[in-house]
């Protein structure tokens, strides 16, 4: 039995969702990603270059992207003489979302049975945030 759920998101260069994948916590990140990049490419034929943390790291994936999608894939990695905290390039964006998506009450914790279920309690949170910022500039142009 594995406890706990991982959520893998895909979200453009300003913070706005654009795929999500939650499945169990014991799955490789390698092998998720497989899975949310395909979700990407069947929504999005136009990618041509994505952003991904350490996690993702690893050649087959890197040659796998490369020859399905005619995308290229680059890893953000930290730099090794910094210590302590800073913020990493393009990485900070995916932060910033998942902290926006984390302030959802269905969110904060894992109350679905259903990694489906999940997914779907993601994409809700992120409609509600768009909706709410494009109401905001709305009543900013007024």
């Amino acid at each position: 039995l594995v406890k706990g759920r991982k959520r893998h998101i895909v979200v453009d260069t300003i913070g706005c969702l654009l795929v999500v994948y939650v499945h169990a916590a014991n799955v490789y990140d390698g092998k998720a990603a497989r899975e949310i990049l395909t979700r990407l490419f069947v929504l999005l034929q136009s990618v041509k270059h994505i952003w991904a943390d350490c996690g993702y790291m690893g050649k087959e994936l890197f040659n796998w992207v490369l020859s399905e999608f005619n995308c290229t894939l680059e890893i953000v990695k930290r730099q090794k003489r910094k210590k302590g905290f800073h913020v990493l390039p393009r990485r900070w964006v995916v932060e910033r979302t998942f902290a926006w998506l984390g302030r959802s009450r269905r969110l904060s914790k894992d109350y679905e049975r259903e990694p489906r279920s999940s997914e779907s309690q993601v994409y809700l949170a992120s409609s509600r945030l768009l909706l709410r910022q494009i109401c905001n500039n709305q009543i900013a142009y007024e």
